[in-house]
């Protein structure tokens, strides 16, 4: 017959178990490694890189470090350079029909004419011709020729837009060193982070491993019940648990931050910055938002898009005007460049639209749509920097203050799990208050760790918002 203090012990653990469970799910470290990249889009092209050979021996790598892999490497900023190229070209395609043209085309011929072919036979026959061909003659001609627009107002302001877009894809790719530094920022501080919850989590399980020494001591010494060594042995793996679940977290970690700034598959590295803290210096919100909107580079390029498309607009409605152009060439000519003379040429071409079916028009209404959208996507950059900016100092301040109050929760359940630890030494208590107080201890690390980690994510997204990327990383990130 089984005694029914077996089954209950039985049902008691499963409890524990249960319980540990859950409040294992509860620490979890968030967000999770390897997830998208705030502030870009998913999938992002800046979450990836062009990796550089790998370099034998383990690397170190600061922050500073891994931005600037990040600003030689990261796939979106090689992707923004080549669009500047790309608008260049477009620039210059643009500006060709407003510059001297100049074309030499020498050609020497000698020709014989079947007359049967070109439909005149009948003159063989009338005239007596001797033949049904004429030649062979021959001709020669090689001459230089001048083509130039003198006017043309469609030209003059397309060319004018192709500038003001090749100013935005500057200011794009000046807005792609912001998002590299807080992309690569974001990952950095994320596997740092990861890398403290190893340590935590280890601390934790010599913790637990002591405390089911010592309940199994007096378990065997007849001091304590059974039931206290099954509750510190679920303590105990539950801590393994979260070490090993910690482990596998950064070592994932490691491999974004390597696919973001650019490291080659298998590269060996540690992170010598160690979760920074350096208290912010006061910044208004009408400053931060000065400063944002004279340095947000995708607000400037906003603004280059509504520039070139007013002046996309002019360039469609000039389909109506006339246009002037002057043409000459010079050079010789004749039979064979042995008899050859000189022989120019100059002419002046006024071209007057009078009736285009309606292309002109439609060029009109397309440019008009093309700048309200310009001008939208302006008024809803210029609010959306407002409130990165805004949004980014409140989460400052408040994960400021979150990581005082987790500081002072760490002192205060570290002496609880001392004070419980030393009860139940005494025989006061059982291991129900000391496995209570252990785990508000990896509570309060993790809370600490989580609450580090947003403040330093929170610098991030301010970089950001100002737009001031290496700048802002230097005066904000000063030390490890």
């Amino acid at each position: 017959m089984v005694p029914l203090q077996t089954p209950v012990r039985l049902l008691f653990a499963g409890l524990l178990i249960w319980r540990a469970a859950a409040s294992f799910a509860q620490t979890e470290p968030m967000p999770s490694p390897g997830q998208a990249i705030p502030g870009t889009s998913a999938p992002s092209s800046f979450a990836s890189s062009v990796p550089t050979k790998i370099i034998p021996g383990v690397l170190p790598l600061s922050l500073q470090d891994a931005v600037q892999r990040g600003l030689q490497q990261n796939l979106g900023l090689l992707l923004s350079r080549a669009d500047v190229r790309v608008a260049r070209g477009e620039r210059w395609e643009q500006l060709s029909a407003l510059l001297p043209h100049v074309t030499a085309a020498p050609y020497i011929a000698e020709t014989k004419v079947n007359i049967d072919q070109l439909g005149f036979g009948g003159f063989v026959s009338a005239f007596h011709l001797p033949s049904a061909s004429i030649g062979p003659f021959s001709y020669f001609d090689a001459r230089a020729a001048l083509s130039q627009t003198l006017f043309d107002w469609h030209s003059i302001n397309a060319t004018r837009a192709a500038s003001q877009s090749l100013k935005s894809a500057d200011y794009t790719f000046q807005d792609a060193h912001d998002l590299v530094v807080l992309a690569v920022g974001y990952t950095y501080l994320q596997a740092i982070a990861d890398e403290a919850r190893i340590e935590t989590n280890a601390a934790q399980v010599k913790t637990a491993q002591a405390l089911y020494d010592q309940a199994s001591d007096q378990v065997n010494a007849g001091t304590a019940a059974d039931i206290d060594a099954l509750r510190t042995k679920v303590e105990l793996q539950t801590r393994q648990q979260q070490l090993i679940q910690s482990k596998n977290n950064y070592a994932i970690q490691k491999l974004t931050v390597a696919r973001v700034i650019g490291l080659a598959p298998g590269q060996e590295f540690e992170l010598t910055d160690k979760s920074p803290y350096q208290p912010f210096e006061g910044l208004t919100v009408e400053e931060a938002l000065k400063r944002a909107y004279e340095s947000r580079s995708d607000y400037r390029a906003a603004e280059a898009d509504v520039r070139a498309a007013e002046l996309s607009r002019k360039a469609a409605f000039a389909g109506y005007f006339p246009s002037l152009s002057f043409g000459a060439d010079y050079g010789l000519g004749g039979a064979h460049p042995s008899d050859a003379t000189t022989v120019a040429d100059v002419r002046g071409t006024l071209s007057i639209p009078i009736f285009t079916g309606g292309s002109v028009h439609g060029d009109v209404l397309q440019a008009d749509a093309r700048l309200e959208q310009s001008r939208e996507r302006l008024e809803s950059l210029r609010a959306q920097v407002e409130s990165d900016v805004r949004t980014a100092l409140l989460n400052l301040q408040s994960s400021a203050e979150q990581v005082e109050v987790a500081r002072s929760n760490i002192d205060l359940a570290d002496q609880t799990l001392a004070q419980s630890g030393d009860r139940f030494t005494a025989g006061v208590t059982d291991s129900v208050e000391v496995v209570q107080s252990q785990e508000a201890v990896a509570s309060a690390h993790e809370q600490y760790i989580s609450s580090l980690y947003n403040y330093n994510l929170s610098k991030i997204s301010l970089i950001r918002a100002l737009g001031i990327a290496e700048q802002g990383l230097k005066e904000y990130f000063r030390g490890k």
